[in-house]
């Protein structure tokens, strides 16, 4: 019997900060929705518009797998590991937080705002050893397919992370049929919209919808315009 659950774009939870505009798919900061604390491992899908020039301060986090994939724009990020970096679209950043670290992002530019999705994961194990890695992909490789983006496994394609979870883009032209077939019995997958309207599995989705499914072998994924797509395969126990 599959179970599903329809968080409708305007649903979510919404800060404005000024200089930040953050959307919450789960229960964040000042915002707390019982019926939406998380999707099995999947803890926290923020949605952030970061104003010119601006960004967040230094701040810690420990035992968790988090998740940075620029949309728009620019991130700059410096942590306690001593790594400075610039991750923008096209890239993808993961922290095992583990024993604990402390970061800091910024938007760089002085012109445009910053678009990020920022994504925690419950690790499998506790207290592991801080790391960090950041990617660039090809969005060629994304087009009318699906590309992975993170998985458990170091020499598989994306970065990797303490959790037995799969993420995978697609970017898809009208009309087109994907099938996604479950990596790990068990888990389920929460698909977020990043543009366009799609069917999957019969439920009807527009942009910036999250969709749960569980209890199922696969993904029947139908486009009813050209749409981009974040699937985010996890652990429901």
């Amino acid at each position: 019997m599959e179970n599903t659950v329809l968080h409708k774009a305007n649903t979510r939870g919404h800060a404005d900060h000024g200089w930040l505009q953050a959307n919450f798919s789960f229960s964040f900061g000042s915002w707390y929705n019982p019926e939406r604390v998380q999707f099995g491992a999947l803890r926290v899908l923020n949605d952030d518009i970061i104003g010119e020039g601006m960004g967040f301060g230094t701040h810690p986090h420990d035992n968790m797998e988090i998740i940075t994939i620029p949309l728009e724009g620019d991130l700059a990020h410096k942590d306690s590991m001593g790594n400075a970096a610039t991750i923008k679209n096209g890239d993808v950043q993961v922290m095992s937080a583990g024993t604990g670290i402390q970061h800091s992002e910024f938007n760089p530019n002085a012109d445009i705002k910053t678009k990020s999705l920022q994504i925690w994961l419950f690790p499998n194990k506790k207290n592991v050893t801080p790391r960090y890695q950041q990617i660039s992909l090809n969005p060629e490789d994304r087009i009318n397919r699906l590309q992975q983006i993170l998985s458990p496994n170091p020499e598989d394609d994306g970065v990797w992370i303490h959790q037995d979870a799969w993420f995978h883009l697609g970017k898809f032209d009208k009309d087109s049929t994907i099938t996604y077939n479950i990596k790990k019995a068990g888990n389920g997958v929460y698909a977020f919209i990043l543009s366009g309207n799609l069917t999957i599995n019969g439920q009807e989705l527009e942009t910036r919808d999250g969709f749960g499914i569980w209890n199922i072998p696969l993904l029947d994924i139908r486009t009813n315009t050209e749409a981009e797509i974040l699937l985010m395969e996890v652990p429901m126990q």
